[in-house]
C-alpha cells in the first residue's frame, strides 16, 4: 500500500547524516531536529511517519544533536534508498491509509557478520514477542532490511512479505504498520547456521491471514452458521499449537464436502477459505480435469495433487504449511465404487487413491481436502466416514436475511457510485424472493442493470452518445428482473394458475368449509415444531373442483416451494423414469424451508384402470414410502393429493397414508345458484331454474355448459348488455343427459 503522502503534509529535500550513535544504528528509525519533527508531525498524535526517497517509509524521531534541514539514516537505510553521507533526498510526510495493520510478515533472518561454524536456535515464539514490541507502530516495505539486537547478539532481517488485513486494497508495493496482533514467520539464510524452532507454536490464533471475518466484504452472504460450523468443525484445533492438540489426543480434520442445490455459494465459500488461510495457494480442480484416457494415467492426475504436501511434510515435519485441495464437481469422479459399468474401473481407481492420500498408511496431516457436490448421493460411503470428508455441510437456499445480505453485495458498488436509485427496497425485494439461490439472485442484480441500461440505448441510433449520469435502475427494473430470472425450486405459479383457470369461484359453505380446513393444515405447517409432514386426500366425483382448490391452497400458502404432480407431465415415461420423477420433486421440496406438493389425481399417476384392474404397483410403493417418509430437520411440507377413485386408493392402502380426507361434492341447487350469479349470464329470474336443472352437476361440467350457451351472443353476454336464453340453455344441457 502506498499510503497517501499528498493530503497536505510537508514535502522538503533534506541531507543525508549519519545516525548520532551505534546504538540508534540498531534502530529502524530516522532522526531529524525538533524544528523539522514538527513540521512532518501528525497533527494531534505526536508522530510522524515520512517516505524516504522513493520507497522507504520510515518513523521520524527528534534529536537534540541534528540540525535543520538534515536526517540521519544508518548504513542500511542509506544503501536501500542508494544515498551517502552528505546527499540530498526527498522527505515527505507519510498518512498511512485505511486498513493499514499487517495481518503476516515473513521475515528472512542473517547475521550482521558472517561466524565461522556456528549453529544457533532461535525461538519463534521469543522473537516475535520481541519484534511485535521493538517495531510496533513501525511500517515495513517488502525488500527493506533491518538491523536488530537479541539475547546481547545483532541480527538483521529482510522482509519478504507484508500482507495487510485487507487484500483487496493492497497494491504494488506490500507494507503495512506492525502491531501487536501481527503473525510473523521467520526464516533464515542458509549460510547463517540459524535454526528456528516452535514456528508452528508462533502461529497460535493466526492460521487465518486477517484478525476478523467480515463474510459480506469476501462477497459471502447468507452463510454465516455454515461458515461458523465449518471453523468450529476444520479449523478451531488447528488454530492451537500441535503439543495442545497431542495431550487432547485428536487429530487434525482432513476434508469436508460442500454439498446443496446448485448457485447456493458452495464454490465461492471454497474459494474463500483457502484464501483466507496462512497455507500455500489453494489448488482447485474440477472433477472431470482428473480424468485421463491412459492407463493409470488418473490415478497419476491425483497423486499429483498431493505431491507437494508430502514433501513438504517430510521436509519440515509439524512445521509444514497447511495445502488446501479444492475439488469441485467432486461427484464427476469419486461415484460409488462399482456403480459404473465402463468396464475400466478408473472411478474405482480415483476413490481407492483418494482414499490411499487422506487416511492410508502413509496419510498426511498438513492437508485439507475440499469437496463440493450437488449430487451427495452418488459419492462412494467410504469418503464420507469420519477421517475423511468428515465435515458435511449443506449450503441451502438462503433465508429472507441471507437473501437481503447478497442483494446488499451485489448493489453496494451501484449504490456507492449513486447508480442505485433511492426508490430500490433492498428488504421487500429480499422479502418476494422465496427459494432464489446466491446466483439466481446475482441474476436478478444483472437483469435489472440490464433494463436501466437499456432505458439510455437508441436503437434508431446505436452510436448516440450516452447519459451515464442518468443511469438509475430503479425498484421498477428489479420487479421486471423477477418476472424474467425465476428460481429453480420455487413455486411454479404458471401450473398451479392453469389448474384453476376460472380462479376460486365462490361454490358455497360445503366447499368453503374445506377451504378453511385446508388452511388451518397451512398454518400447523407453517408453525409445527414436531410434525413436519401433514397430508391430506381430496376426493371426490370427477370435475368437482378438486385441482382447482389444491391449486388455490397452494397458492394462498405463500410458501416458497409450491409444486404440482400430474399425469399430463409425464406421459410417454416408463414406471422407473415416472418414479424418478416424483421423488426429484420431492427432493426439490425438501431443499425449502416450507414446501406444498399437490399429487393431481393419484389414479392416473398409477395408470389405474377399472378394466382388470390394472395400476403401477412401483408407482404406488414409491407414493407410499414418500407420503409417510419426513423431511430433512428444520423442513416442514404439506402433501395434498386429488383423487376421483377413493375406493380404489383405499383398497391398496394409500388413503391410510394421509393424514385427513376431505369429500369434495358435486353441486347441489343452491351451489349452482351461487356460482351462476357470479357469472352474470342469466337474468335474475332465470338464475333459479337454471340452477335446478343443475342440481347433482359437477362444478367443471357446469363451466363447460354455460361456455357452450354464451358462444352464440359471447361477447354482448359477457358484457352484461345480454343474458343466455333459459331455453337455448336447456337445449345445450339436453345434449349432456
Amino acid at each position: 500500500m502506498r499510503g497517501n503522502p499528498e493530503r497536505g503534509g510537508a514535502s522538503a529535500t533534506m541531507i543525508v547524516v549519519n545516525t548520532p550513535s551505534q546504538e540508534f544504528a540498531l534502530t529502524n528509525f530516522a532522526f531529524c531536529s525538533a524544528g523539522d519533527f514538527r513540521k512532518f508531525a501528525t497533527p494531534g498524535s505526536g508522530s510522524a511517519l515520512v517516505l524516504v526517497g522513493d520507497s522507504l517509509v520510515l518513523s521520524l524521531i527528534k534529536h537534540g544533536n541534528i540540525p535543520d534541514g538534515q536526517i540521519a539514516l544508518n548504513s542500511i537505510q542509506r544503501r536501500h534508498t542508494k544515498v551517502s553521507a552528505g546527499d540530498q533526498i526527498s522527505v515527505i510526510t507519510f498518512f498511512p491509509p485505511s486498513c493499514f495493520s499487517l495481518a503476516l510478515l515473513t521475515l528472512e533472518l542473517d547475521n550482521v557478520k558472517a561466524k565461522a561454524n556456528r549453529n544457533e536456535e532461535l525461538d519463534a515464539v521469543v522473537l516475535a514477542q520481541h519484534l511485535r514490541k521493538k517495531f510496533v507502530n513501525q511500517v515495513m516495505t517488502v525488500g527493506q532490511r533491518v538491523l536488530f539486537e537479541f539475547l546481547g547478539n545483532n541480527y538483521i532481517f529482510t522482509v519478504n512479505q507484508a500482507l495487510a488485513e485487507d487484500q483487496e486494497k493492497s497494491n504494488a508495493i506490500e507494507r503495512g504498520i506492525i502491531t501487536n496482533d501481527t503473525y510473523i514467520v521467520f526464516e533464515a539464510v542458509s549460510s547463517s547456521g540459524i535454526k528456528i524452532i516452535n514456528q508452528r507454536e508462533a502461529a497460535s490464533s493466526n492460521i487465518f491471514r486477517q484478525k476478523e471475518f467480515n463474510l459480506q466484504k469476501l462477497g459471502i452472504g447468507g452463510l454465516s452458521e455454515e461458515f461458523a460450523k465449518i471453523f468450529r468443525r476444520a479449523f478451531a484445533s488447528r488454530v492451537y499449537p500441535p503439543h495442545v492438540t497431542n495431550k487432547l489426543g485428536i487429530k487434525y480434520v482432513k476434508g469436508m464436502l460442500l454439498y446443496g442445490p446448485p448457485g447456493t455459494g458452495k464454490t465461492l465459500l471454497a474459494r474463500q477459505i483457502g484464501k483466507l488461510l496462512n497455507g500455500r495457494e489453494p489448488k482447485i480442480v474440477n472433477g472431470p480435469e482428473v480424468l485421463s484416457k491412459y492407463v493409470g494415467e488418473t490415478e497419476k492426475n491425483v497423486r499429483d495433487l498431493f505431491a507437494d504436501a508430502e514433501q513438504d511434510q517430510k521436509a519440515r515435519g509439524d512445521q509444514s504449511d497447511l495445502h488446501v485441495i479444492i475439488f469441485d464437481e467432486i461427484d464427476a469422479i469419486c461415484k460409488t465404487r462399482g456403480s459404473t459399468r465402463d468396464g475400466t474401473g478408473v472411478h474405482d481407481g480415483i476413490v481407492n487413491q483418494l482414499l490411499t492420500k487422506i487416511d492410508g498408511v502413509n496419510s498426511l496431516n498438513n492437508v485439507l481436502l475440499i469437496g463440493m457436490t450437488n449430487r451427495k448421493d452418488l459419492l462412494d460411503e467410504a469418503l464420507l466416514r469420519p477421517g475423511r470428508l468428515e465435515v458435511l455441510v449443506e449450503i441451502n437456499l438462503p433465508d429472507e436475511n441471507g437473501r437481503l445480505q447478497i442483494l446488499q453485495i451485489h448493489t453496494s458498488t451501484m449504490k456507492e457510485n449513486s447508480f442505485l436509485a433511492v426508490d430500490v427496497n433492498l428488504q421487500e425485494l429480499a422479502a418476494r424472493t422465496k427459494n432464489y439461490s446466491g446466483a439466481e439472485l446475482e441474476g436478478v442484480v444483472k437483469s435489472a442493470v440490464s433494463f436501466a441500461l437499456n432505458r439510455q440505448l437508441s436503437l434508431d441510433d446505436l452510436t448516440k452518445p450516452l447519459d451515464e449520469e442518468n443511469i438509475k435502475v430503479t425498484m421498477n427494473d428489479f420487479m421486471n428482473a423477477l418476472q424474467e430470472v425465476v428460481p429453480a425450486f420455487g413455486a411454479s405459479t404458471e401450473d398451479l394458475q392453469r389448474c384453476r383457470l376460472h380462479g376460486m369461484v365462490d361454490c358455497g359453505e360445503r366447499h368453503k368449509h374445506i377451504y378453511k380446513r385446508n388452511m388451518i393444515l397451512v398454518e400447523q405447517v407453517r408453525a409445527s415444531k414436531g410434525n413436519p409432514l401433514v397430508t391430506c386426500l381430496l376426493e371426490g366425483p370427477g370435475g368437482s373442483g378438486k385441482t382447482a382448490m389444491a391449486a388455490t391452497i397452494g397458492i394462498d400458502s405463500d410458501f416458497p416451494f409450491v409444486k404440482i404432480v400430474s399425469a399430463e407431465s409425464m406421459g410417454g415415461l416408463s414406471e422407473s423414469s415416472k418414479c424418478a420423477k416424483i421423488i426429484k420433486v420431492f427432493e426439490d421440496a425438501y431443499k425449502s424451508q416450507l414446501s406444498v406438493i399437490i399429487l393431481d389425481d393419484i389414479e392416473r399417476l398409477l395408470d389405474y384402470v377399472v378394466i382388470g384392474p390394472r395400476f403401477s404397483n412401483l408407482i404406488a410403493q414409491t407414493l407410499l414410502v414418500l407420503l409417510k417418509k419426513l423431511p430433512p430437520k428444520g423442513k416442514n411440507m404439506l402433501v395434498i393429493g386429488t383423487t376421483s377413485e377413493v375406493g380404489f386408493l383405499e383398497s391398496i392402502g394409500i388413503c391410510n397414508a394421509f393424514s385427513v380426507i376431505y369429500h369434495v361434492p358435486a353441486l347441489d341447487k343452491a351451489d349452482a345458484a351461487m356460482v351462476l350469479e357470479h357469472l352474470n349470464v342469466f337474468a335474475r329470474d332465470d338464475v333459479d331454474e337454471a340452477a335446478k336443472a343443475l342440481d347433482g352437476t359437477t362444478l367443471k361440467k357446469l363451466f363447460m355448459l354455460v361456455e357452450r350457451a354464451v358462444v352464440r351472443d359471447s361477447q354482448a353476454i359477457w358484457s352484461g348488455q345480454e343474458k343466455i336464453d333459459l331455453n337455448h340453455f336447456y337445449d345445450i344441457l339436453s345434449d349432456y343427459l
